[in-house]
């Protein structure tokens, strides 16, 4: 999987020195060039099939412990800027572990950029890779799954290959890893912001009529701002709060965000608190590992997937309405729909293989879907589970789903 080498003594061609490499656990050694940080990390290598929005996506808690691929070839072409980034502080590290991408930068070529990809990827301390065949690394995972590897970045093209191919096999892996603590906020706050408009920037909510305690896993600011322009009073709180802590807050309904990592050690602290969360009846909605927290505070359990879903254009059906929806999707793992219970039926479906994206309880106002309706890739085909929770909190939402197959 390197770059063909041109016969030197033929053209007097002399192929450059790599100056990054990615190394798989099972010793494979794919070279490239280095961009942004320098150094080394270790991560779980996927691959997004989204053309645009990757700085959203590289700053999205949710691929911390990952090693993002992408597999449209010229990502970078239109820059950077500081209103894109979906980390709530907008300096802190995601967590990602690395990207890689097909082409060489070029610079910015879109009216909002304010920096050039390779600085802003340094700025965030983000190694990256480019000049390998993406093509054949995606069909190497497609074939054999995620696998966990090591990117290292060295401008003179010096590794200790022996250790960073030491470092790659050791690493344990994301299955069995609660990644939660590394990008929950460390304490409650307010969000009032609403959603971007050209020319105007971002607002804010004015007006709120429901107040709603998001349970932040790693959240994404663009969930914030559409449950503030539904007409939402959001406080923010870590993962770890007690559901004494939310209940006593009295609120219209509770947000379980996204997040990284494996739901099943997530769970172990989340699971109680969904639950008494549940038996109060309080109006309860879900996105991505929100959504697995609510399958297992209910009994089901979650499996790891061989290639996850990561990217901006998979259909997925809502059996509530018969309709398919264009979205956006990152999770490697999913919710075993046939370890559903009985009071939780699927609402959601991956028309792609199949797996569960969606669930809603038959006797209690609880919801949640497995892709992310704030991503707008349809561009707005799922932004009505906002409006849909809104009538959950103002009770119109029927006790029973109505679910055709």
């Amino acid at each position: 999987m390197t770059t063909p080498v041109q016969d030197k003594a033929a053209t007097g061609w002399q192929k450059p020195t790599p100056t990054a490499l990615l190394l798989l656990a099972d010793g494979t050694v794919i070279e490239g060039f280095g961009l942004g940080a320098t150094g080394t990390s270790v991560g779980e290598v996927c691959f997004n099939t989204a053309i645009t929005g990757y700085e959203e996506i590289l700053t999205d808690p949710s691929y911390s412990g990952q090693i993002v691929t992408f597999t449209f070839p010229h990502i970078g072409n239109v820059g950077t800027n500081e209103e894109d980034v979906e980390t709530v502080n907008m300096a802190a590290d995601s967590g990602i572990r690395g990207v890689i991408v097909q082409a060489p930068i070029t610079e910015p070529a879109n009216h909002r950029a304010t920096r050039h990809f390779d600085a802003w990827l340094k700025a965030r301390k983000i190694i990256g890779l480019c000049g390998i065949d993406t093509r054949a690394l995606t069909a190497l995972i497609r074939d054999k799954g995620m696998p966990n590897a090591v990117i290292a970045h060295a401008p003179d093209g010096k590794f200790d290959v022996v250790a960073l191919k030491k470092q790659a096999a050791e690493w344990p892996g994301i299955d069995g890893m609660d990644l939660v603590p590394g990008v929950t906020t460390a304490q409650s706050y307010k969000w009032h912001e609403t959603t971007w408009v050209l020319g105007e920037g971002y607002g804010e909510a004015k007006n709120t009529k429901f107040k709603v305690v998001a349970i932040d896993y790693g959240v994404k600011r663009n969930i914030l701002r559409l449950l503030a322009d539904a007409g939402c009073d959001v406080t923010v709180v870590p993962a770890t709060t007690s559901a004494a802590d939310i209940l006593g807050m009295k609120p219209d309904g509770v947000f379980l965000s996204n997040g990284p990592g494996d739901p099943a050690e997530t769970g172990k602290y989340s699971v109680p608190v969904i639950r008494a969360i549940l038996e109060a009846k309080v109006p309860t909605f879900g996105i991505c590992l929100g959504h697995q927290m609510l399958a297992l505070a209910v009994g089901a359990k979650t499996t790891k997937m061989h290639q996850g879903h990561h990217g901006a254009n998979h259909p997925v059906k809502d059996f509530t309405t018969n309709k398919v929806e264009i979205v956006s999707m990152n999770h490697g793992f999913a919710v075993d729909p046939k370890t559903l219970p009985a009071n939780a039926v699927e609402t959601h479906r991956s028309l792609f293989d199949g797996s569960n994206c969606g669930i809603a309880l038959t006797d209690r106002p609880a919801f949640s879907v497995q892709h992310h309706p704030e991503a707008s890739p349809g561009p707005r085909d799922s932004h009505y589970l906002f409006a849909r929770f809104v009538e959950m909190m103002q009770g119109k939402m029927p006790a029973q789903p109505k679910v055709s197959a």
